[in-house]
């Protein structure tokens, strides 16, 4: 079968191809003047306006307001985006956990997470958690969809999809250089040049980051921070614009690099609230060492003006090894460092141990190597088919995926011991004797979405089609060398239809009213036993724009047959990776976002807009039942780690040569156990309000002066409990920098 999906993808890419797109900076539309369009056949979106007439809930952040704050933290570039749930970790947002309308944010391993629109994550399938991701300062857009107007992007149809824009190849000789430097000895560089010919184009990126760290690691003069460097280069070589069948070959070739000290280990309740910036000497040998490589071809060809398609063929590879603390054995027992946290009193020689107080025997200090590789590649082929029978109007666009990944676990675990407040190595594992397994899946996956425009109305069904295999060998802990002598095998295999629909209603230009419903579906794991996570989703929106004010607010309705959980060490869990059932389930909804321009004075050139969003996240468990991860849970109990309420409020002042802009985010107070009522103290992370601060200069026409600073009110707050004990958000930070462009 694989053969033949190659073989079918490349022979409809030879003889009818895609349409020629190219990037574009701003254009007017009848929506918004000055919206900024990314035209590309790695975007899925491309606009504003695009994503407000969409029947299904969309958003698009523009390279405009990527360019407003400079962050290269996920985490707050989608912090005004209404349905998403961002769940911190090392205050960098170096590994996000992102979750959506209700999913589990951890290791953001829920959602369908894409770049230049292929997916991203190590391996989707087999190994959804998301240890890598995308240097974010490279990205010139983000798209982010929910509801019905995701099922054309699986595998996972619940919460939504992502898709990250990289830069394009620009449509003349230009370049950038930004510099910065902040708190912490944080240092940016980011440089990158590109032209286009009329056969040939291409562009270079490379981007470093690093930083000390903001925490302290007890009777240490390690740092904290990490330092990370991204390559990326693009060539496309195409036909002549005018060309009776136009075509281009483009090449994307990506390497990065990166070390953080970063560890799982947290604080005690007490412990944090005398200072939430300690790090115990326990986790001073910690850290993740990765490397990912990329290579992708993206063919284009457009037989006609109506008729395009879209090949992408791609390879994804990923190593890593957080090297961090495990658990204890003082004796007999072995402790983990969640339980120790979650009882210091319990637990109290164990505490001392980690804490440096007291001296340990020789291999007291388990850290497990956690080293895995992951591969991903595929080919995939979207055509897209427009034409028009009097005043009715047809968009077609079929897509089919052949995609193969798998994750390789070979760890170890080292000994030490704690020497007169110092962390001493004892003992040095043997890799393949902790985990030695392999995990793999094939997936063929295809989707057909139909828009239909009569008059006032579009109509939107699809469906997709995924057929997933998957397949263990575990040769365990005495086989380093794979020979199988006691190779344990499993295999899980999944074929699923997933269909939707999307009406929209365009009551004038300035007011549409949308409606979706669809099926959710996310995969299940290798272990026998454990089922497809699904559940039928509806939602209804109304998107409004009324002289400086325009937004849209959208109510939605999640209802599980079956909800899905993992055990992550991330999570707060084992770490063997398999998931549970959680069974029946309720997730609703509200999402608002509005902006109204307070000032908007073209004569004299500034404007003062102010952006609000909220989202209401109302969850509830319809099963009783037992978990590590999630306590014990009884009928009507709260999803953990979903706050229910979150507002962010954004403003500028934005001038021809001068730009402030504030952003504030309410996270309101969450579990991290299953629950309902007034939350036990223990299981809270408590809520916060944080504001950040941006401003920009523009010395000339191509030289900037930009600065911001993150947390302005320097407040301290808690941001997580897993993976083990209470964690820190970033404290005030302070970075200046300097932009140069041709």
């Amino acid at each position: 079968m694989r053969n033949s999906l190659l073989a079918a993808s490349l022979l409809v890419t030879t003889f009818v191809f895609a349409q020629k797109k190219e990037l574009s900076k701003t254009q007017k539309d009848s929506i918004e003047s000055l919206n900024e369009v990314i035209i590309t056949t790695d975007a899925i979106v491309g606009s504003k306006f695009k994503a407000k007439n969409k029947a299904g809930s969309t958003y698009f952040i523009s390279p405009k307001e990527l360019k407003s704050f400079n962050y290269d933290d996920v985490s707050r570039i989608l912090r005004t985006v209404p349905g998403v749930t961002i769940q911190e970790e090392d205050g960098f947002g170096l590994r996000p956990n992102i979750g959506m309308r209700g999913t589990s944010p951890n290791r953001s391993e829920k959602i369908t997470l894409m770049e230049d629109g292929i997916l991203i994550a190590p391996a989707p399938y087999a190994a959804p958690a998301a240890y890598y991701f995308p240097t974010v300062n490279r990205m010139q857009s983000f798209e982010i969809l929910k509801g019905g107007s995701q099922i054309q992007y699986g595998p996972y149809t619940t919460g939504g999809a992502i898709n990250m824009v990289s830069t394009q190849i620009p449509s003349r000789f230009s370049g950038r250089i930004i510099a910065s430097i902040g708190s912490f000895n944080t240092k940016k560089t980011y440089v990158n040049i590109g032209d286009e010919h009329k056969n040939f184009g291409y562009v270079l990126e490379y981007n470093n980051r690093n930083s000390d760290g903001f925490k302290k690691i007890d009777n240490s003069s390690k740092n904290t921070g990490f330092q990370g460097n991204d390559y990326v280069a693009k060539f496309r070589v195409n036909t002549n614009a005018n060309a009776k069948v136009y075509q281009s070959l483009t090449a994307k070739i990506q390497y990065s690099e990166d070390l953080a000290n970063e560890t799982y280990l947290g604080l005690t309740d007490t412990d944090y609230g005398a200072n939430p910036f300690r790090r115990y000497v326990g986790s001073n040998e910690d850290y993740i060492d990765t490397e990912h490589r990329q290579i992708m071809l993206t063919h284009l060809i457009k037989p006609s003006q109506n008729l395009s398609i879209t090949t992408k063929a791609y390879k994804n590879d990923f190593a890593r090894n957080w090297y961090k603390l495990d658990a204890l054995r003082l004796g007999t027992s072995r402790v983990s460092i969640n339980s120790i946290l979650e009882d210091p009193v319990r637990f109290n020689a164990e505490y001392r141990a980690v804490t440096g107080v007291d001296n340990t025997i020789d291999n007291a200090l388990l850290v497990k190597a956690n080293n895995r590789e992951y591969e991903a590649k595929g080919i995939q082929t979207v055509a897209n088919y427009t034409f028009e029978t009097g005043k009715v109007k047809h968009d077609i666009d079929f897509g089919i995926r052949y995609h193969e990944d798998y994750e390789d676990r070979f760890q170890w675990v080292d000994g030490y011991a704690i020497q007169n407040g110092v962390m001493n190595r004892t003992s040095s594992g043997i890799p393949g004797t902790d985990a030695n397994r392999i995990t793999k899946a094939q997936a063929v996956a295809a989707h057909v979405l139909y828009n239909l425009n009569i008059d006032r109305f579009t109509f939107t069904p699809g469906i997709r089609y995924e057929d997933i295999k998957l397949n263990s060998l575990n040769y365990g802990t005495n086989d380093v060398n794979r020979v199988g002598t006691a190779l344990a095998k499993a295999n899980n295999n999944i074929n699923v239809w997933i269909p939707g629909m999307g009406i929209l209603y365009k009551i004038n230009d300035d007011y549409n009213v949308f409606t979706s419903i669809h099926k959710g579906f996310s995969p299940p794991g290798i272990t026998a036993g454990e089922d497809a996570e699904n559940s039928l989703n509806t939602e209804l929106g109304f998107r409004f724009r009324k002289n400086a004010l325009q937004g849209e607010i959208i109510g939605y309705y999640n209802n599980f047959s079956n909800l899905q959980g993992s055990d992550s060490m991330s999570g707060g869990g084992t770490g063997t990776g398999d998931l549970f059932n959680a069974g029946a389930a309720v997730v609703k909804g509200i999402e608002l976002l509005a902006t109204y321009d307070v000032i908007n004075n073209r004569e004299k050139g500034f404007k003062v807009p102010v952006t609000v969003s909220y989202t209401l996240t109302d969850t509830e468990l319809k099963n009783n039942f037992n978990s590590t991860i999630w306590g014990t849970v009884e009928n009507g109990d709260e999803i953990p780690y979903i706050a229910k309420n979150q507002i962010a409020i954004t403003t500028a002042f934005e001038t021809e040569k001068l730009n402030f802009a504030l952003s504030g985010k309410y996270v309101d107070a969450f579990r991290t156990l299953a629950g309902n009522g007034t939350i036990p103290a223990a299981n809270k992370v408590p809520s916060n309000f944080i504001i950040d601060f941006s401003a920009k200069y523009h010395l000339t026409n191509n030289i900037s002066l930009m600065g911001n600073i993150i947390n302005l009110l320097d407040k301290e707050y808690a941001v997580s409990r897993v993976p083990a004990g209470l964690r820190p958000g970033q404290p005030f930070g302070i970075n200046f920098g300097i932009m140069a462009q041709l």
